[in-house]
């Protein structure tokens, strides 16, 4: 997404991981709640996200799990224009 390129830019420097890594670390256990009114299950794959940025060993699986979930979003919109 073009729009998203220069803010996940700034965010990705390395200036900005005493910020990122405790914002991760609570969205993560933020989208374990998903099911309290303020949390979301929205929080998880952020938190996760961020911190796959730090975490070298979730950047494989983190990208699989975005291009799988992608893939099976167009998939559903498909089957969805279809009817």
């Amino acid at each position: 997404m073009p729009q998203l390129r220069a803010p996940l830019s700034r965010l990705r420097r390395d200036s900005w991981f005493p910020i990122r890594f405790p914002l991760a670390i609570l969205l993560t256990i933020g989208g374990l709640f998903w099911f309290l009114p303020i949390l979301g299950l929205w929080m998880l794959p952020a938190g996760l996200l961020l911190l796959a940025i730090d975490l070298p060993r979730l950047r494989g699986p983190i990208s699989a799990a975005i291009i799988r979930s992608r893939w099976s979003l167009q998939r559903w919109f498909r089957r969805r224009r279809r009817r």
